[in-house]
């Protein structure tokens, strides 16, 4: 199996990597845009693959396909993970703070996924995974200063739906899940102080598995994932 986790240099993404890594019979692309993590990642493991960049970057995800093509002919699953939050009351946000959100949490898994589709499904059945936020569920509850992140996950949850329904005929599936609170530097910066009662290992051992068998059962759909929410 061949996996591509963006985010992937702390947190969730990173454990997420080592235990998809832990199967010898997968190969994980590992993506991020700080190197040190990824360096370490590569050198622990044999089936690890790393590229640093930014993927909001065209130019770098052009280089991210020619990558996956030297190593694959065909993607397994993607894993959409990589986010950025700002705090800031709303009438404080600047429109680069706002690009900035946009850019890394809805347009570069818009381009990655659109730019990676001609190597999934077919024969084998692949899937998408994009990670959102509980608070960009409609009906949750919301927390100041998070107006530009939680709209740019609600976002990334509608164009889960709208990707579903274009490559259900493809042997694609395509699914969201929407995180509730899991102790990372980003939740740090968010909720200074809070202890959330989920470990970013154990939110990826379930992210894992979903990749996993969830395209088995699941297309389109917006999945909660939340025991608690500061």
């Amino acid at each position: 199996m061949f996996a591509v986790v963006t985010g992937a240099s702390k947190g969730i993404g990173l454990e997420i990597v080592k235990q998809l890594a832990v199967d010898e019979e997968n190969t994980v692309l590992a993506i991020a845009r700080s190197p040190k993590e990824l360096n370490l990642l590569k050198k622990n493991s044999e089936n690890i693959i790393t590229f640093t960049g930014d993927i909001t970057s065209a130019a770098v995800i052009t280089k991210i396909n020619a990558l996956i093509k030297k190593n694959t002919k065909h993607v397994d699953v993607l894993i959409n993970n990589a986010g950025f939050l700002v705090k800031k009351d709303f009438g404080k946000i600047s429109s680069k703070e706002l690009f900035q959100v946009y850019n890394v949490n809805l347009f570069a898994p818009f381009l990655l996924t659109q730019d990676l589709l001609p190597l999934m499904g077919g024969k084998t059945r692949s899937h998408i995974i994009n990670i959102s936020s509980i608070g960009g569920v409609q009906g949750s509850s919301k927390f100041l200063g998070l107006s530009a992140y939680a709209s740019s996950k609600a976002a990334l949850a509608g164009l889960t739906e709208c990707i579903a329904e274009e490559v259900k005929t493809k042997n694609i599936a395509c699914n969201c899940l929407a995180l509730g609170a899991v102790q990372t530097e980003m939740l740090e910066k968010a909720f200074p102080g809070y202890k959330a009662k989920i470990t970013a290992k154990q939110m990826a051992n379930f992210i894992v598995d979903f990749a996993l068998t969830g395209h088995q059962y699941f297309n389109g759909k917006i999945i909660p994932v939340s025991s608690t929410t500061p």
